[in-house]
């Protein structure tokens, strides 16, 4: 991997392109993005890059080095994060994430990370939480069908039968049933980065993102490239 970004889902949109056709975007604030820490294989095991994003009021940051102020890192690493930014070099910020970049080696430290390291065409992953919708049915949870409607019937929205009696006798791991929907991690791929604005730091983003507004997204390059 050698690019990638966080950024805060914005909203969704459309635009024309150049043939008239309309295409259904996804605005995303897409960094700055200031590198806090270089991790190397000769001091940490392994090679990635920490990045910051969104600042944050540096008097709600953790300065003390012990108790439940202590920030525990990979490893079982433990950090004051107050010291660490500064030590970077840059402001408090609010979210701090790794990239196993391949060209980690290549990067500083206090540099920063924009929206034009991608451009119209890229294609890419997005990862975030998805949005919470509580404890839900068989049929939304998982798209099972409904009983008959008519009023002699006693199953409506039901999940229906578990499994058979005798054999297996239980029911399998795995049954799709009525619980908890939503607020999982959620990654959709090869998804089409179609305009880019290098000034404000904003891409749109062919298609839906995983998340609701002000959501942090994960934008790496696709793992996945379709022929």
């Amino acid at each position: 991997m050698k690019k990638a970004i966080l950024a805060t889902k914005v909203g969704m949109t459309q635009i024309f392109n150049e043939d008239g056709v309309l295409i259904p975007v996804t605005v995303l604030q897409a960094g700055p993005c200031a590198v806090t820490q270089i991790k190397t294989v000769e001091n940490d095991g392994y090679s990635a890059v920490q990045v910051g994003f969104v600042d944050k009021k540096e008097r709600i940051v953790n300065k003390d080095a012990g108790g439940s102020k202590e920030v525990i890192h990979r490893h079982g690493v433990s950090q004051a994060m107050q010291g660490h930014f500064k030590k970077a070099g840059v402001s408090s910020k609010r979210y701090v994430r790794e990239f196993k970049f391949d060209n980690a080696d290549e990067y500083t430290l206090g540099a920063e990370i924009k929206a034009d390291i991608f451009a119209a065409g890229d294609k890419v992953d997005a990862s975030a939480i998805s949005k919470g919708k509580g404890f839900q049915g068989a049929i939304k949870r998982h798209g099972q069908h409904r009983g008959p409607m008519a009023h002699g019937s006693k199953f409506h929205r039901h999940q229906g039968s578990n499994g058979a009696c005798s054999s297996p006798s239980r029911v399998f791991k795995g049954k799709g049933m009525p619980g908890h929907m939503g607020c999982v991690k959620v990654t959709v791929q090869n998804l089409e980065v179609v305009r880019v604005d290098a000034e404000k730091n904003l891409l749109l983003v062919k298609g839906a993102v995983p998340g609701a507004k002000k959501a942090l997204v994960t934008i790496k390059e696709t793992v996945k490239v379709e022929a």
